[in-house]
């Protein structure tokens, strides 16, 4: 009797921790411009059909955060590519891999994802691995930044690594990519703090190359200053999974300790090396190193300039923003901030998926998902979708003027309607096969364009419909 209760009470634990009760949701969609909403939808539609976790353990947010490492000695994409370095102005070795597109890309043109993984992470976790993969197969040139001491066997030449504002490094990879192929339109994209690194660079008051098109960024936390209160607290177990980053970023600093603390550099910085191996969660080890090399008085002040919610009102390019509302390690009120702030954008679009985790977002089957994420599967039919947009825009501007042009004609036309015996006679040539317009001006036959909607009042002897 009692080891049925003792069962029945592990059953209603897993159920409980598992969330097997809940069925599939579709993505909610948050924008202030109602046209560049329709224009994603119209051109994504998979990203309006409901998302389907693994039917076992895809409706925990933990699960689907924690399985990456487990699924990852299961299976690895193979992928190609090529190892590039350059070196910073403080003498920092920067690395990035490049990979080669395997298919055609369907608008036939140069294209390429620069991707900023997250906090310790390079072209070599999985994650990354399977993106880059998909992009390779849809035509695209894919370049990964390694960050700065996140590779064991790349030297450090300067006493820092990577940070979570530190722009200068995913510039210098922006900046090698357009020297390399000058042609290639870039979309940025970023995971997690690669996702703070990318909105925060797009938003920035720099100078950037003109072939950057879009930007996309998935389950970063906006807010670094609010998300460090938050990843203190015990609720949703997130005081384990900010242990688990402190231990990580402790550990590449003590791998990298002889290059990144001679004693001149510590002296230098106030570093104090007991404060480090001491520090018992990321922002005290913030406070005790992190801040003090990019020269903060404070860890407030440094988590305050590397929060992307803070550089929104710079981006002048379309950006998609994804997040999950169960992710254990951005808490709802860290997405009620970005929700707040995009109602002030109106080239920002939000998705929000009601399950995912962290970086997970596992889908199919009922143990096993399939190889390919859901996340996988969006970033790269998003950046389709965000370069025809972008297309699009470009290509209506020069028709727009035209319309206006042509109301002005229409204005001039009204007001002289009486003399009929004008020397300069204007005549209006519509050719309705989808209500273009095209206008011929008196005697100097300058022609414009523009689209207009089918009706009366057609001027002049040579009008046809």
């Amino acid at each position: 009797m009692y080891a049925l209760a003792l069962v029945a009470v592990i059953l209603c634990i897993l159920f409980k921790i598992l969330n097997v009760n809940n069925s599939p949701a579709q993505s909610l969609f948050y924008s202030a411009n109602a046209k560049f909403l329709d224009e994603i939808l119209k051109l994504t539609p998979e990203i309006a059909e409901p998302y389907v976790p693994t039917r076992l353990w895809g409706f925990s947010g933990h699960v689907q955060t924690i399985i990456q490492g487990v699924l990852s000695r299961i299976s690895c994409p193979l992928v190609n590519g090529r190892r590039y370095f350059f070196i910073q102005s403080d003498h920092a070795t920067v690395t990035y891999d490049l990979y080669q597109p395997i298919e055609k890309h369907a608008m036939s043109g140069d294209y390429t994802l620069a991707i900023c993984p997250g906090i310790c992470n390079t072209s070599e976790s999985v994650y990354i691995r399977r993106v880059v993969l998909q992009a390779q197969l849809q035509g695209y040139r894919v370049a990964v930044l390694n960050h700065v001491g996140a590779l064991k066997n790349v030297r450090l030449t300067a006493p820092r690594m990577f940070s979570y504002g530190y722009t200068h490094d995913y510039d210098g990879l922006i900046q090698d990519i357009v020297k390399r192929y000058p042609a290639t339109k870039i979309i940025c994209v970023g995971f997690s703090m690669g996702g703070n690194l990318v909105t925060k660079y797009l938003g920035e008051d720099r100078v950037r190359p003109d072939c950057i098109l879009a930007g996309i960024s998935a389950c970063q936390g906006y807010d670094a200053v609010e998300a460090g209160k938050y990843l203190l607290l015990w609720e949703n177990c997130r005081r384990l999974y900010l242990y688990a980053m402190t231990e990580n970023l402790r550990a590449l600093i003590r791998n990298w300790q002889k290059h990144l603390m001679p004693e001149d550099f510590k002296r230098e910085k106030g570093i104090n090396e007991r404060d480090i191996w001491s520090a018992a969660t990321l922002v005290e080890l913030d406070d005790a190193y992190t801040r003090k090399v990019a020269g903060f008085e404070s860890v407030d002040e440094f988590y305050q300039d590397c929060s992307s919610l803070n550089y929104l009102d710079g981006i002048q390019v379309p950006m998609i923003f994804i997040n999950a509302e169960d992710d254990p390690i951005v808490p709802r009120p860290l997405l009620d901030h970005m929700m707040e702030a995009i109602k002030k954008h109106d080239n920002i679009l939000y998705i929000e998926q009601k399950f995912g985790g962290h970086l997970g977002f596992y889908e199919g089957g009922y143990i096993y998902p399939n190889s390919v994420t859901w996340l996988d599967r969006m970033v790269v039919k998003l950046s389709e979708s965000l370069i025809m947009f972008v297309d699009n825009e470009k290509n209506k501007a020069p028709l727009e003027d035209a319309n206006l042009a042509l109301e002005e004609i229409y204005d001039k036309v009204d007001s002289t309607s009486e003399d009929s015996a004008s020397s300069s006679p204007l005549i209006l040539r519509r050719s309705f096969k989808g209500a273009k317009a095209s206008l011929v001006c008196g005697k100097k036959n300058k022609m414009h364009s523009g689209w207009f909607p089918r009706g009366p009042g057609v001027l002049g002897e040579e009008a046809r419909f």
